[in-house]
């Protein structure tokens, strides 16, 4: 891959994280926040593929897209509460926290304008998934499984408690 088109896509990743990041921190509906963090989660997966991380883009993917995000729009679209027209979606720290995120992302700025990082060294032959693929499914399978029941018999149960009761 030449270089132009790396740097490109870098940067078109790190902008679609950006976006996502300020669609979770601007909108007001908690379902398209909801959405715009699991955004904001793909590309930080891009970012780690690009980066030559696929080990942790595939964790990204799979606990955080997969698991944690699916679960807080379960619980925003289960729970009649959040949904509700009462809830302030104002607070007085807002001036305060922006240009505390502003110092701090003019410190980050600076910090990686002065930094100057040595080349990076080649990439080995063989990957370390391939065996980690190998004892995750076949020593570690049942183990596995039973978690993944286990977190499906929470999610199911979440549901269950948090539906409203009908009354006949």
């Amino acid at each position: 891959m030449t270089d132009w088109i790396y740097v490109g896509s870098f940067y078109a990743a790190a902008a679609v994280a950006l976006l996502g990041a300020f669609g979770v921190l601007f909108l007001r509906n908690l379902f398209h926040a909801g959405l715009s963090l699991i955004l904001s989660f793909f590309a930080v997966a891009a970012l780690f593929v690009l980066l030559g991380a696929e080990f942790l883009a595939g964790v990204q993917v799979l606990i955080y897209v997969g698991a944690i995000a699916v679960l807080i729009l379960f619980a925003v679209m289960l729970t009649q509460r959040l949904t509700s027209r009462h809830i302030k979606t104002y607070t007085r720290a807002l001036v305060p926290a922006v240009l505390v995120a502003l110092g701090l992302a003019g410190v980050a700025a600076l910090v990686m304008l002065k930094l100057r990082l040595p080349a990076a060294a080649a990439l080995p032959a063989a990957s370390p998934l391939d065996e980690l693929a190998e004892l995750l499914l076949s020593t570690y399978l049942l183990p596995f499984e039973v978690i993944s029941l286990l977190l499906l018999g929470a999610l199911v149960g979440a549901i269950v408690l948090a539906r409203k009761e009908e009354r006949r």
